[in-house]
């Protein structure tokens, strides 16, 4: 004897992607900048007490002239212990890297993530009018795929 189903005839539910997927929407927009003039050990400081690893460096105006990372401090470290000197009061300016490459706000992180891995950076300025309107990390890439993971693209 056949068994009778009682349900009815079944919608197709067409499931729509509007997961964000921009730079702009995990982008940290609270950030911690630097300035030229300040000392390298201002910034240690600063980075040990925000617990981040680096930040943009701006002028006056507000422009980017540079990127300073644990790293770049690691040399003034460096330095500072082979002369057997104390760590000094120097510039950011003389540490700080200064040929940085930035990331559009209204890319998606797919493309951020083949920057990061051609440029092999652990974070990014993201810019818009040539402005500083944000920063994006590896982690935050990382982050925005896994929210995605559950989505297909066409």
């Amino acid at each position: 004897m056949a068994i009778k189903s009682f349900q009815g005839i079944r919608k197709t539910i067409k499931k729509e992607f509007d997961a964000p997927i921009l730079v702009s929407d995990y982008m940290s927009t609270k950030l911690v900048t630097f300035s030229p003039e300040q000392s390298i050990l201002e910034v240690m400081e600063q980075f040990a007490s925000h617990h981040i690893s680096g930040g943009p460096v701006l002028d006056d105006n507000g422009f980017l002239v540079g990127i300073i990372s644990e790293a770049d401090c690691m040399k003034q470290i460096s330095e500072s212990r082979y002369f057997n000197q104390p760590i000094l009061d120097k510039s950011v300016e003389k540490y700080m890297s200064k040929e940085v490459e930035t990331i559009p706000h209204d890319i998606s992180i797919f493309d951020a993530a083949g920057i990061f891995d051609k440029h092999n950076r652990r974070r990014l300025p993201v810019m818009k009018d040539g402005l500083v309107v944000g920063q994006i990390s590896r982690k935050d890439v990382v982050i925005a795929a896994l929210k995605l993971s559950g989505h297909n693209w066409k």
